[in-house]
């Protein structure tokens, strides 16, 4: 999606669609300018970041999977997330104990930002696989097609939840 092109179009329809153009029409006329105009800026929003798009594009196709199954750990992360809910733990027996907090804290400040760049790669190849939507619908491929990319996205916004919980984790044990 060419970004450049989207602004514009905003811009243009943005302009059209104000309210202020229809201060003199009828209660009608300007709630629906209203309406318009706020429907306009949502779209906006959802189109111009890829990771919003994605998800608004599998809900309005119907292909969101989300929570439809307990949300597990990737599996080329199992080994880390288990070293991170020992880590977590540890830290709350220190806490409640009163034990030593600093090394334990240093830990979990660099499992936060190992996890926080494992955050970034997703959303990386989300970006990427909302390039490959783009290029699919240009070439007008057949519905399987389309099935493995929704298939795709799906499985980039678990993992993205997933990984996105386990920094918020972190940072709140990290805050207590």
């Amino acid at each position: 999606m060419d970004l450049t092109l989207l602004e514009q179009k905003f811009l243009q329809l943005s302009w059209k669609l104000h309210p202020d153009n229809f201060v003199n029409a009828g209660e009608q006329e300007r709630e629906l300018s209203l309406k318009k105009s706020s429907e306009l800026n949502d779209a906006y929003r959802a189109l111009r970041d890829p990771l919003t798009r994605v998800e608004y594009l599998l809900e309005i196709e119907g292909e969101r999977k989300e929570g439809q199954t307990k949300q597990q750990a990737p599996p080329e992360l199992l080994e880390e997330v288990f070293e991170l809910n020992e880590s977590l733990d540890e830290l709350r027996e220190a806490k409640q104990s009163g034990g030593d907090l600093i090394e334990l804290k240093g830990r979990l400040e660099s499992a936060e930002d190992n996890f926080q760049g494992k955050l970034e790669e997703v959303d990386s190849k989300l970006e990427s696989v909302a390039r490959e939507w783009d290029g699919a619908v240009d070439a007008k491929v057949d519905t399987a097609a389309r099935k493995q990319i929704f298939a795709d996205m799906n499985e980039l916004l678990n993992r993205r939840s997933y990984i996105r919980n386990l920094v918020a984790n972190v940072r709140k044990e990290l805050e207590e």
